[in-house]
């Protein structure tokens, strides 16, 4: 095994800043930035609240320049280059990575919650969507109610869901927060969708998860964290597939100073260390993270390496808030130095600016104003596009 690189926390700070694309001169640009930049890290994790914007679509504005959300739209649900599907929960991700995930769509095949009543309606709803094209769940009858995940719910949503789930529905377009499914033969290429899983075995499926895991967020240590939400491991597994990966040369341990335990980089991301170390004077840069961004998937390894605690509120009560329902951390360079509360503006357009709290330490200067403020037009800008 090769010895670790040694990094100063300010190299390991901008190593992830730049392998995210959020560090000096954008790396994506365009539609097609889009598409490089979740090739890049796998997934990026969908959440409906729509507050300020979209949590997948937040994520990619901070990083991709010159794209709207008809282009993510686009690339979704009329290139079909991008699938939603489960990654770290609900995510988006390419279309080429829907065989790596055959094994959860079997999994949910086999799963017992209201079985029997929703293959009583299978065939009939697959029939239903030949004849009338992609349906959402109030264009279906079945009213009964039946248990399903989180609450009792309609029968045509749980049937719906299930085969989503399942891979014979696919999500074909969205209006707004609903969802139209298609059979996935409509939405998915035909190669992909009858392509044998890469890694039939479970420890080669589980090396593969990690790798990309640790890929999709930049550094990872080996430590439970929601980062590796998804992937159903437990500390054995996971300790087995990060000497496998490190003793296979996919992986490289990183020693960083002031952290005890070593971090984890991709073999192929170890290339920009080299750069972040070479680049000192790198262009000013200001972004608003989304609440769910990848490198904020695993918050104690963040204030670890930036002394940032970060926590999303929204399902914290509001006589237990801290900050707010729906905040963003603010990032200037390779420091968070605020965190912001925006809103839409239904009644002036734009958006408002709730509240703004600045970390300890940072001092509102008119500078960072300035930059805060450039920030929030841009936002407007790609929000009304």
């Amino acid at each position: 095994m090769a010895e670790p690189i040694k990094l100063t926390n300010q190299q390991a700070r901008r190593f992830l800043l730049h392998k995210q694309g959020l560090l000096g001169e954008r790396r994506f640009a365009g539609k097609a930035g889009v598409l490089d930049y979740i090739r890049e890290v796998g997934s990026v994790q969908f959440d409906p609240v729509d507050i300020c914007g979209k949590n997948a679509e937040l994520a990619l504005h901070s990083r991709v320049g010159s794209f709207t959300k008809k282009d993510f739209a686009e690339l979704l649900y009329e290139d079909r280059a991008l699938v939603d599907y489960f990654d770290k929960n609900l995510c988006v991700l390419p279309v080429e990575d829907w065989p790596y995930f055959g094994r959860y769509r079997r999994r949910y095949r086999d799963h017992e919650r209201v079985r029997d009543e929703i293959e009583a309606v299978r065939e009939e709803i697959k029939n239903e969507i030949r004849a009338r094209g992609a349906l959402c769940s109030t264009d279906l009858g079945y009213e009964d109610k039946v248990g399903w995940f989180w609450s009792d719910t309609r029968l045509s949503r749980a049937a719906l869901e299930r085969m989503y789930y399942c891979g014979e529905l696919a999500v074909h377009h969205k209006k707004g927060t609903i969802k139209y499914y298609d059979l996935a033969e409509h939405c998915i290429p035909e190669e992909l969708l009858g392509a044998p899983e890469p890694f039939p075995d479970e420890g080669d499926h589980i090396a593969w998860r990690v790798e990309r895991r640790v890929g999709a967020v930049g550094l990872l240590w080996n430590r439970a964290s929601d980062a590796w939400l998804g992937i159903g491991l437990k500390t054995a597994g996971r300790n087995a597939a990060f000497a496998r990966l490190l003793d296979e040369g996919k992986l490289v341990e990183i020693s960083v100073e002031g952290i005890k335990d070593p971090l984890y980089c991709r073999a192929r991301d170890a290339q920009l260390i080299d750069f972040v170390k070479a680049k000192s004077d790198l262009p000013a840069r200001s972004e608003f993270l989304a609440p769910l961004d990848n490198m904020l998937w695993d918050r104690k390894l963040i204030f670890a390496l930036f002394g940032f605690d970060y926590k999303w509120e929204i399902y914290t009560p509001a006589d237990k808030l801290k900050y707010g329902h729906y905040v963003l951390p603010v990032l200037m360079d390779d420091i968070f130095v605020a965190r912001i509360e925006l809103a839409r503006d239904r009644q002036n357009g734009g958006m408002a600016v709730k509240n703004l709290w600045y970390e300890d330490g940072i001092r509102p200067t008119k500078a960072r104003e300035k930059r805060i403020e450039a920030c929030v037009k841009r936002l407007e800008r790609f929000d009304k596009a």
